[in-house]
């Protein structure tokens, strides 16, 4: 009926362009209708124009959503302190080309600016992440290059740590820092590391150079350098300290070491292969319980409840001992609506990110180690701490507001009332000495150099896709 009446009232409106409203419906229909039909057409009239109406309200507040969607994204562009270093990383970019287990380090450029001649001049430097050296051995071709041509002298060349992959650069950097001396690396990975003095072994061709590298986790930053030949290490302290707390690109794509979500492998996921502990232990072996603490404080994850019981229910089938059977769980345990990175892989991903954290005690460690490095930087020493995920920021970021106070008030300050306390302290650096300084917080021990931590440039973030959830925080020792 509805059908009919609309369809008179298309044959009798025909004539004219338009009408706005239903109540204006008696001065358009003609007179020659029978009341019954034109009933039915003011009622047809009134409901077309009502949908219109809520049709028009559904689309002003689907727009409405939009633009607030698109506020809120650019208030959260404008809350980064994006950098503004142009990123030379082509030539690496080449060697990923032909070789799928290399390397990209992150943020080359940004780390040379934290230890730039503006700075404290380096003698000594720590990489307490070595992994491959990336950021140490990006200057081993200029070095080799170079090294027999320069001019030694009693303050030579000796080393440097971080440059960006432009040689010219690199040559331009080497002549600005004569005092460097000593470099320490270390890391728990051996592959990595046998890499890494492979690489290094190119700058430690001076005898007025020495280089240390350990197999050992950074925690044990304080024993390590009471171990190097340098007495004065000790007493003296570092003039800077590197933390790249990312994982390598040859430990994500051996499928081996278990870290890679959409390649099948053993569920190990341990940086230090002697380690005890692996991922398939946690799942097979831990209480549910624990089992769903980690996957709620660690890989923050909404569905962690009903993922801890599709867990225990595969234990009963037989255990989990492999990253695809793992992922299969996953996969069963997501919405079917949901697809591709928004739906299982946003979640396993997640999911692998709490494990890893849990095999290898990483948060524990990061703070605990951040004490260590602080208290071994030299005055005017320099901290730079690259983290990739908002569990390791927050807790570099809290760990820095409590360092630069932490003697003063006995380190029993809150992290809230630091925050309150430390915002006052803000001031914006306009001297123009070091441009990638934005603002600083000020403390009793020390500065906080990133009051928002840097985050990769656009073009670093185009050539190198993992590097786009960096984050990198500074902090000076006064």
């Amino acid at each position: 009926m509805a059908a009919k009446a609309k369809q008179m009232m298309q044959m009798t409106l025909s004539p004219f362009l338009s009408f706005s409203a239903a109540s204006s419906l008696s001065t358009l229909l003609p007179v020659s209708h029978p009341s019954k039909s034109r009933a039915l057409l003011i009622s047809a009239c009134r409901s077309i124009s009502t949908n219109t109406d809520t049709n028009k309200k559904k689309k002003k507040s689907k727009e409405s959503k939009i633009w607030h969607s698109k506020s809120k994204g650019l208030a959260k562009e404008k809350r980064r302190t994006r950098s503004l270093r142009d990123c030379d990383i082509e030539i690496e970019e080449k060697e990923v080309n032909n070789d799928s287990c290399a390397h990209i380090p992150v943020m080359l450029g940004e780390v040379l600016d934290v230890f730039s001649p503006n700075s404290k001049p380096l003698c000594s430097f720590v990489d307490c992440t070595l992994g491959a050296a990336g950021h140490a051995s990006a200057v081993s071709l200029s070095l080799s290059l170079f090294l027999s041509t320069l001019s030694m002298g009693s303050s030579s060349i000796k080393f440097l740590l971080l440059t960006n992959s432009n040689w010219y650069n690199n040559f331009q950097i080497i002549q600005a820092h004569p005092q460097l001396k000593v470099f320490i690396g270390m890391d728990v990975d051996p592959l990595a590391l046998q890499l890494a003095r492979s690489r290094i072994h190119a700058l430690s061709q001076s005898p007025h150079f020495q280089a240390f590298t350990f197999l050992k986790n950074y925690r044990h930053i304080k024993s390590l350098l009471s171990q190097v030949d340098r007495p004065d290490i000790l007493s003296s302290g570092v003039d800077g300290i590197l933390m790249d707390l990312g994982m390598s690109s040859m430990q994500v794509n051996n499928p081996n070491r278990g870290f890679a979500v959409l390649a099948n492998g053993p569920l190990d996921m341990r940086m230090d292969p002697q380690a005890s502990l692996k991922a398939e232990d946690i799942l097979n072996s831990w209480p549910d319980s624990e089992v769903g603490r980690i996957l709620r404080d660690y890989g923050e994850e909404s569905n962690w409840r009903f993922l801890q019981n599709k867990i225990v229910q595969a234990r009963l089938q037989g255990g989990l001992h492999s990253t695809g059977e793992l992922v299969d769980v996953i996969r069963s345990a997501s919405p079917a609506s949901r697809g591709g990175r928004q739906g299982w892989v946003k979640t396993a991903t997640r999911v692998f990110q709490a494990l890893r954290i849990a095999v290898n005690d990483e948060l524990r460690t990061l703070e605990d180690s951040l004490y260590a490095c602080f208290d071994c930087l030299a005055p005017g020493g320099r901290l730079a701490v690259i983290s990739f995920h908002s569990l390791e920021d927050r807790i570099v970021k809290q760990t820095f507001l409590k360092l630069v106070d932490c003697i003063e008030n006995g380190g029993d300050v809150s992290v809230e009332e630091s925050e309150i306390r430390d915002l006052k302290r803000i001031k914006s650096e306009d001297s123009g000495k070091e441009l990638w300084i934005r603002q600083t917080i000020q403390g009793s021990n020390g500065i906080i150099l990133t009051k928002r931590p840097i985050t990769p440039s656009e073009k670093e973030e185009g050539l190198n896709r993992r590097s786009r959830s960096a984050k990198l925080r500074v902090i000076q020792k006064v």
